[in-house]
């Protein structure tokens, strides 16, 4: 936590009013919050962490090259009554009117009861949470679909692998995660049809013990690709690395971490959004209260390919992307699980924003692992 953050919280826990606290302070953020727009941002780790924190704050960077835009930035809050605090801070002493909350447990309840409490301020939450059912018109929510980049990662993983053995970090068997792993199978299959993928779950978002750990399994098992979906895989690459293993990344850039067998990575283009908001915003124009897309909204990226990429992989991976953009549909049938169920009939296809995709509970054939 920054001492501007300490700074901010107390003043907005015991301030009679924001605008005093902001006088008897000096508080530097309220100059030129009239006329500009304060966008405030809320990191729950550090913004250089390789990861999804980074992901945001590559973003950010760009938010701020926007005329007539201020931003306010505080890392490191826990998903507790601090980032409420920080929250109303950010509004009552900076004068915030759209806050990003960029991380999962932000938004309820905190996220929901401070749109209620001020809802002539917009907030957005990185997930399609939002209901309008349930929440408060200023609330609202964008999603990154990750595994269409997660696709680009295995056509390129699989035509860098040598031995057609690619391993795979994951976090939790969940449907999001599921999702990316199924869509990176999908995609190795797409250049190598007898490549298998080796799958090891940590557990957790966080774990870089248990990250390393399976890293090292897998270098050890024989995969010479591996690819990964954690909050930061920057514990896992730089396992490979020193392995001699290749490596896919997600969320943000690893490029750097592994200057011999990065191969391209997955990443979020939150620039799109963040931009796009603050300007709709200073037009005076409504926010969409619910924002998705991959490639065919600029939503998604993929890392410029390092030095583990092959030639052939890069000119496939290149066409994917391309492909993507213009709609492809990456679960075209025939599809089976890795239990032999048929999840798309031949000659059926799922499109890449299909409501199916949102539940699956399942591994895609040539996937060795089980969501249990």
């Amino acid at each position: 936590m920054t001492a501007a953050g300490i700074s901010r919280r107390s003043l907005v826990l015991g301030a009679t009013t924001g605008a005093a606290a902001l006088a008897s302070a000096g508080w530097p953020g309220a100059a030129g919050a009239a006329d500009k727009l304060v966008v405030g941002v809320i990191y729950v780790g550090t913004r250089g962490d390789f990861g999804w924190n980074q992901s945001h704050a590559t973003a950010v960077e760009a938010l701020k090259t926007v005329p007539g835009v201020s931003v306010v930035e505080e890392e490191n809050v826990p998903e507790t009554l601090a980032v409420a605090n920080t929250m109303k801070s950010m509004i009552e002493l900076d004068g915030a009117k759209l806050i990003f909350g960029t991380s999962f447990g932000y938004f309820n309840p905190f996220m929901v009861d401070i749109a209620r409490q001020y809802p002539d301020v917009q907030l957005r939450h990185p997930t399609t949470l939002w209901s309008a059912d349930k929440h408060p018109a200023n609330l609202g929510g964008y999603f990154a679909y990750m595994d269409q980049a997660h696709y680009v990662n295995g056509v390129a993983a699989g035509l860098s692998s040598k031995t057609g053995k690619i391993g795979y970090v994951a976090a939790k068997p969940i449907s999001l995660v599921l999702r990316t792993i199924n869509s990176f199978m999908l995609g190795v299959r797409k250049g190598n049809p007898g490549a298998t993928v080796k799958l090891i779950f940590t557990g957790d978002w966080s774990l870089p013990v248990r990250e390393a750990e399976a890293a090292n399994a897998l270098a050890s098992a024989g995969c010479d690709v591996v690819a990964c979906h954690v909050d930061s895989p920057k514990v896992i690459v730089e396992t490979l690395e020193r392995r001699g293993v290749k490596s896919c990344g997600h969320n943000t850039s690893q490029a750097a971490l592994a200057p011999k067998g990065f191969i391209t990575g997955a990443e979020t283009k939150y620039e799109t959004i963040y931009k796009g908001f603050a300007e709709l915003l200073a037009r005076g124009e409504p926010l969409p209260n619910v924002a998705i897309g991959g490639y065919d909204k600029d939503m998604v990226t993929s890392t410029p390919f390092g030095a583990g990429a092959s030639e052939e992989a890069r000119r496939a991976a290149t066409e994917a992307i391309a492909a993507l953009r213009a709609g492809q549909p990456m679960f075209a049938g025939p599809i089976r699980d890795n239990k032999g169920n048929v999840i798309v009939a031949p000659g059926s296809a799922l499109g890449n924003y299909a409501p199916e995709l949102e539940t699956a509970n399942y591994l895609v054939e040539g996937i060795e692992g089980s969501v249990t």
